[in-house]
């Protein structure tokens, strides 16, 4: 029984699902007034919580043949027949449905909607592009940019300035981030037949080329909460610093083109975003 109830929980992604749960928390902490934190605060990560976790169930349901083909995807639960896909299948509709329900009920129907939109674009866009252009990597990040946005509105019931410079963020940063996952798994995508870039780019050119505008754009974008008297001065030169100091790594990868290269970059991104999110929520001005 444990290791059936492990298989679900390993289903959700805990590790997508908590940076989901994470970036709707800021978004939250700086549309809401200190003292409005309660039972709203409550309802809206728990419903973010169960959306997210119902869409990567239902992602690695609708994945589960191709998954099986991916060294660093068959030991997951639906192809090592862990879980049976109709288990799995409506563990999903009914988690990501119970976390819309919640939204609607105890927060609010625009919060509500985007938990939606989130994820309709995450199964019925993003996931069957995977299989057909290396574009799909611009849709994904679209969804995985929808949670800050959704704890803003929870907070205001509206949509702002902060609300869009938080999914700024959130949408620049997952792409070098994903670049440097296919360039270090690109056989294994191309086995599954998924034409990421790095999979249709064999010399890493043009992957070389989005990374470095990625990277560098992110730059003045993480400065926007500043701009807007979200966070201060404080956080506007961590983000300079912080963003310089990923903007490097990512340009000594595309000089570089190595899966050892592509590994740090990696590495560098999944240091750099809780950094600076933390630095925000600490910078920020009430």
């Amino acid at each position: 029984m444990n290791k059936r109830l492990g298989a679900f929980f390993e289903l959700t992604k805990p590790r997508l699902t908590s940076l989901a749960i994470l970036t709707a928390w800021l978004g939250f902490a700086f549309a809401a007034h200190p003292m409005h934190y309660g039972a709203v605060f409550f309802h809206a990560l728990l419903g973010s919580w169960l959306v997210a976790s119902g869409a990567a169930a239902l992602n690695e349901y609708m994945e589960r043949d191709l998954d099986a083909r991916m060294k660093r995807t068959r030991t997951r639960p639906l192809p090592e027949g862990r879980l049976t896909p109709s288990a799995a299948f409506y563990f999903g509709v009914a988690i990501s449905t119970l976390g819309v329900a919640e939204l609607a009920w105890f927060v609010n129907p625009l919060t509500a909607l985007l938990s939606l939109i989130s994820l309709g674009s995450y199964l019925l866009v993003y996931t069957p592009l995977k299989t057909r252009t290396s574009l799909c990597t611009l849709v994904g990040a679209i969804p995985g940019a929808i949670p800050p946005v959704m704890g803003w509105t929870a907070a205001r019931n509206s949509i702002g300035a902060g609300a869009w410079a938080l999914f700024a963020i959130l949408f620049l940063w997952q792409l070098p981030h994903f670049l440097a996952i296919a360039w270090m798994y690109r056989e294994d995508y191309a086995r599954a037949g998924f034409p990421m870039l790095p999979v249709t780019d064999p010399d890493g050119a043009s992957t070389s080329r989005m990374i470095i505008l990625y990277t560098a754009v992110l730059i003045p974008v993480t400065l926007m909460p500043a701009r807007l008297g979200l966070a201060g001065y404080s956080y506007f030169w961590a983000a300079v610093a912080l963003g310089s100091a990923f903007f490097v790594c990512g340009a000594w990868t595309a000089v570089y083109r190595t899966a050892a290269n592509a590994r740090r970059l990696l590495l560098a991104s999944v240091m750099y975003l809780p950094t600076l999110l933390t630095w925000m929520a600490c910078n920020k001005i009430v």
